[in-house]
């Protein structure tokens, strides 16, 4: 048996703990086991009406117990670190396979991490809260100061950090340190009786004192000052079947949404995505290649390792218009005969693990977007998006824009609101006729929502054409 002593990379429970947690949990016949420990801390400021309005610190911590066989999973956890608690959750874990023998005792090891995609501190140590709100007052100072129709700012600065440490049936004992910054700036103008909004964001796994010190705060406010005023000249969207130009970076989320969560495994294992069953076969324009790649330092959605203690990877999931494989954890893998490729993620220790995308994004291709746009006679260039919903079954969804224009003879027109493009991810797919050469990543801002589980993500994409989407708006 192990040792009493704590590991090196601190765990606030010792390993012998954790290997009776294992032995009582997992029987025999068990296709795999973890514990998923976890502890994290997370702070926020806002300001509001030229004034902070809203500070908070929270800290959480639990343990979440986890045992999988064939199809079936159960999982138990306690935010309670005595050791009763603990059994109390292995025991509960193990109830899927009561009665089987249990298993051979576990000699619990540190498992040496390698990689350092982020630093391992706290990002909110690099700056203090008085220097946080000085920010937010600048901030708030800046955007009223470029237009007098700004009449309201909000902006607020959050952080976390987590402490993870993932112990496997093997023994295997892996440990991450996450941490996590996001800025927002929203703005309301008005003008004439007419009040719009606009909004920006940005954010990483890096330090504040770098939101504090660079561009990137004031750059954010700008941008979402544009957006308001922008919106004050927009006119009524168009409607109908049309040519649609994405535009870089964040319109990347339709291609997570609508497509990026039809090739996660469990969804392919179970038959219900559009497409299951189609690795080797040509789901889209031979142009279009599509990746997921966990391994990008400091971006939002890139992670050492996955919740699964699996290292994340760089995973090309349609090549050249060929489906190549799919997004998987360890289990949905496992019972389709494939690798795990770093994708198993939950929200806490409290939720179970998925198949979950990272940074998912489309690489670029070689036309130049001023190209791209001149090829349009009358069509939509959507820029910016504010949220959507798809089916992944079907691959049906709806996205709502909140930059677009109309595009006539190939020249940019009037800024148009209310637009939303109708369409089929597997079907847009095969419309896309040309690919810029810009790929961008989101600035920072994304989160993904499966099955009542929030989780940070990245998107990316480059200025793309498709040549028809259905286009829902109020003019005809």
């Amino acid at each position: 048996m192990p040792s009493s002593t704590k590991s090196p990379i601190e765990s606030p429970i010792e390993q012998s703990t954790l290997a009776r947690m294992l032995e009582t949990m997992v029987p025999a016949g068990a296709d795999d086991a973890d514990l998923y420990l976890q502890h994290s801390e997370s702070e926020s400021i806002s300001l509001e009406e030229g004034m902070v309005k809203h500070v908070s610190a929270s800290t959480h911590q639990g343990i979440g117990a986890r045992v999988i066989k064939g199809e079936v999973s159960g999982h138990a956890f306690t935010d309670r670190f005595e050791t009763p608690a603990l059994m109390e959750a292995a025991r509960a874990a193990r109830a899927i396979a009561e009665g089987a023998n249990s298993l051979s005792p576990v000699a619990v090891h540190d498992t040496q991490q390698t990689r350092t995609l982020y630093q391992p501190k706290n990002p909110a140590e690099a700056a203090s809260m008085p220097a946080r709100r000085e920010m937010l007052e600048r901030l708030d100072g800046l955007a009223r100061s470029i237009d007098p129709r700004v009449k309201q700012v909000f902006a607020s600065v959050a952080s976390s950090f987590s402490n993870i440490h993932i112990v496997r049936m093997d023994g295997a004992h892996i440990h991450d340190a996450r941490p996590l910054v996001r800025l927002n700036i929203s703005v309301v103008v008005e003008q004439d009786g007419r009040r719009e909004t606009g909004s920006a964001g940005g954010g990483g796994r890096f330090g504040l004192d770098r939101m504090l010190k660079g561009e990137e705060a004031e750059r954010l406010t700008r941008e979402a000052v544009r957006l308001a005023l922008l919106n004050l000249e927009a006119i009524e969207a168009p409607a109908g079947p049309m040519p649609v130009v994405l535009g870089p970076g964040w319109p990347g989320i339709l291609l997570h949404e609508a497509i990026g969560h039809g090739l996660e495994g469990d969804f392919n294992r179970k038959g219900t995505s559009a497409f299951s069953g189609k690795i080797g076969e040509q789901v889209a324009t031979r142009s279009v290649t599509v990746v997921d790649d966990g391994t990008m330092p400091e971006r939002r959605g890139s992670l050492n390792v996955d919740d699964e203690g699996t290292e994340t990877q760089r995973t090309v999931l349609i090549e050249d218009g060929v489906l190549t494989g799919y997004l998987q954890d360890r289990q949905n893998a496992r019972l389709m005969g494939m690798e795990a490729t770093g994708n198993g993620r939950r929200e806490s220790y409290a939720h179970a693990v998925l198949p979950r995308m990272t940074n998912t994004f489309m690489l670029a291709g070689e036309d130049r977007p001023e190209d791209i746009l001149a090829s349009l006679d009358r069509g939509l260039y959507a820029v910016n998006f504010a949220g959507g919903q798809v089916d992944i079954t079907s691959g049906k969804f709806v996205f709502t824009t909140s930059e677009a224009y109309l595009v006539e003879n190939g020249k940019i027109k009037a800024p148009v609101k209310g637009a939303t493009l109708i369409g089929n991810g597997p079907d847009v797919l095969t419309r896309i006729s040309m690919i810029g050469n810009d790929l961008q990543l989101d600035p920072g801002v994304g989160t993904c929502g499966k099955e009542g589980q929030s989780v940070p993500v990245g998107v990316g994409l480059p200025t793309i054409k498709v040549d028809e989407i259905i286009v829902g708006g109020t003019q005809a």
